[in-house]
């Protein structure tokens, strides 16, 4: 189930970005306390989905992002490890995705560490490319455009 981010999530949210995205990271450590505490309020900013077994379960993976003059922005995905390869981080994408389209954004972004292949993989695989590289942050830049998808055969 995807549903929208509720503030009893936010511990389980952190949790997943100390262990998963944040080891990834070239500017943030795990035990960074500013962006720890950072965490909650960034949550607040944009969107976040989550995905869950149940309606009140907690959250298995997150996707965070926010759309800003015609490009949506993805801020962070995170899935547990336990629960990778069940197309929870494909669904939060296809429904932050979705959101982009239907508040009119043409580009979709976001970036991905250099040291994560992986998520590279992943990304690539969803039909994003690698757009720029970023050597202070050492982080790829990865983009593709958002096409609204045609209910009519003469499209």
């Amino acid at each position: 189930m995807i549903r929208a981010r509720k503030p009893q999530d936010d511990p389980e949210l952190v949790r997943l970005v100390r262990t998963e995205l944040i080891p990834y990271s070239h500017t943030a450590r795990p035990l960074d306390a500013h962006t720890i505490r950072e965490m909650p309020h960034r949550f607040r900013w944009g969107v976040t989905y989550v995905a869950t077994r149940t309606k009140q379960g907690p959250a298995l993976a997150f996707v965070h992002f926010i759309a800003v003059n015609g490009h949506l922005l993805i801020d962070m995905l995170a899935t547990h490890p336990e629960h990778r390869g069940f197309g929870y981080g494909s669904t939060l994408m296809a429904y932050a995705e979705a959101y982009g389209l239907a508040h009119r954004c043409n580009w979709v972004r976001l970036y991905v560490d250099l040291s994560n292949g992986r998520a590279q993989r992943f990304y690539q695989k969803l039909g994003y490319v690698a757009v720029r590289y970023s050597p202070e942050l050492q982080c790829y830049e990865m983009a593709k455009p958002l096409v609204p998808l045609s209910n009519s055969p003469s499209d």
